[in-house]
């Protein structure tokens, strides 16, 4: 039976990846794979992490590989398995948009379902609404194509995506793991919440019907509510378009009316650092804020090649020169960019300082998190939640063969005094995880730690 059931899998796989083109010729796919691997060498700021000889023996191999895929998609599969080895989560391998937008993550025509981490399980916390009781929010897929789900994971899913973290890797490997073109199917096991254990067959097909359950909520670039006591709870939601400064400067008059205040970053993925500290400015009572400490790879090829002679690191000792020369043919020469603190020209007056919450999770990333580093050392903000997605760094991105495209890492990001939070994540001063029965009760269990900490900040100051 389980070699049947394989053997359906690899008719389906091969009937659905047919539909995408094999447009590149195998010299295409070499200077693909080629042209990131140079890059990587010459630009990638972490490769002092890299484990070297490995990497060069995974480059030899791929070169092998990418030449025998059968068309773009296993080609572009290949080169993401290869940059995934990298652990860098602002270094990646994107699909070309012909092949992208062919991919289904949560549609199976008739069924949807939306996956989530939860103490690293695959749960479903939302279906079209039609399904709800056939499968139920709350519900474990434990198997996938004759696989337990974690396997699944390991071997089809968490080799092709590159994260800093291990958290991270492990929810967008959920999130993800049902992902496929039209007609490609999937074989689930799910487990309810009372125990029963059902199959399903999944085939990825649109899905006609909209209403999701529980309801999506539409999400705006910022948003301001409020609760009791004269709390203001701020969304703001990315960091990309600089529409969010003019969107806080037009809710800064009803802003100032509150006692206490709620930033919620969760579903913040970054954007662009300055955006994030020009609103922060209004929320620090310091005329100086600072951020993260910068620094890039140097390039200097003749102290690289004077390095090469030098055989023993102790020869280096007291010479400057030899020392540089060692660590440029290292690959480890950095070039500190010149650090001073941001100035916050805002007057005192038009800034609203108060006892804040700072509500944080995985998904917050990149500029939020640099949002978090100028705030850091703000003794009237509180960060409560989860570790932050722990990636950031300025990305040189360039153009690959058949539409795709990559990024590279090329910028180190460290907490002021050199700490390291990229690989980590910003840590929160308060933990506070989302649990199964929370997604089941609809509950926000970080919010309401954060109004409960912020009511008691305002009893004691009485």
């Amino acid at each position: 039976m389980k070699k049947n059931l394989f053997i359906l899998l690899l008719l389906v796989t091969f009937a659905t990846t047919a539909q995408v083109p094999n447009t590149l010729s195998a010299t295409d796919k070499v200077y693909g794979l080629s042209k990131f691997w140079q890059e990587v060498n010459y630009n990638f700021v972490y490769l002092d992490k890299v484990d070297r000889a490995k990497w060069e023996k995974d480059y030899r191999e791929a070169i092998t590989k990418v030449q025998n895929t059968k068309n773009d998609y296993e080609y572009y599969r290949e080169l993401q398995k290869f940059c995934a080895s990298l652990k860098d989560g602002h270094t990646n391998i994107y699909f070309a948009r012909s092949i992208d937008m062919l991919l289904y993550t949560d549609m199976f025509g008739k069924y949807r379902l939306f996956l989530t981490n939860i103490d690293n399980k695959a749960i479903v916390t939302r279906t079209n609404l039609s399904i709800k009781d056939e499968v139920p929010v709350g519900s474990e897929i434990i198997e996938v194509n004759g696989l337990p789900t974690a396997e699944h994971l390991k071997r089809n899913v968490m080799p092709y995506i590159a994260s800093s973290t291990d958290y991270a890797l492990m929810d967008d490997a959920i999130a993800s793991m049902l992902k496929g073109f039209e007609g490609e199917t999937y074989h689930i096991k799910y487990r309810t919440q009372k125990g029963k254990v059902k199959s399903l067959a999944l085939t990825h097909d649109n899905t006609i019907e909209q209403e999701v359950y529980p309801a999506i909520e539409k999400q705006e670039l910022l948003e301001l509510k409020w609760y009791p006591n004269q709390t203001a709870y701020l969304a703001l939601n990315g960091f990309h378009d600089p529409k969010i400064n003019e969107l806080f400067l037009q809710k800064l008059p009803e802003l100032r009316k509150a006692k206490a205040l709620i930033i919620d970053l969760r579903n913040n993925g970054g954007g662009i650092t300055s955006i994030g500290r020009q609103i922060l400015d209004y929320m620090a009572p310091d005329t100086l804020l600072y951020g993260s400490r910068n620094s890039t790879r140097q390039h200097l090829a003749s102290f690289k090649a004077w390095g090469r002679f030098i055989e023993n690191p102790k020869d280096t000792v007291g010479d400057a020169w030899a020392a540089k020369s060692l660590m440029a043919f290292q690959d480890k020469l950095m070039d500190q960019f010149d650090y001073k603190p941001a100035q916050n020209k805002i007057a005192q007056k038009d800034k609203v300082i108060v006892p804040t919450a700072i509500l944080i999770g995985h998904r917050t990333a990149s500029a939020a998190e640099d949002f978090l580093i100028y705030a850091d050392n703000q003794k009237h903000m509180t960060k409560i939640g989860e570790n932050s997605y722990g990636s950031t760094g300025q990305p040189f991105m360039f153009d690959l063969p058949g539409g795709g495209k990559a990024r590279i890492c090329t910028k180190k990001d460290t907490y002021p005094d050199g700490r390291e939070f990229v690989g980590y994540g910003v840590k929160p001063d308060m933990e506070v995880k989302m649990t199964l029965q929370d997604y089941i009760q609809k509950k926000d269990p970080v919010l309401d730690r954060a109004l409960k900490y912020l009511k008691g900040q305002k009893l004691a100051a009485k």
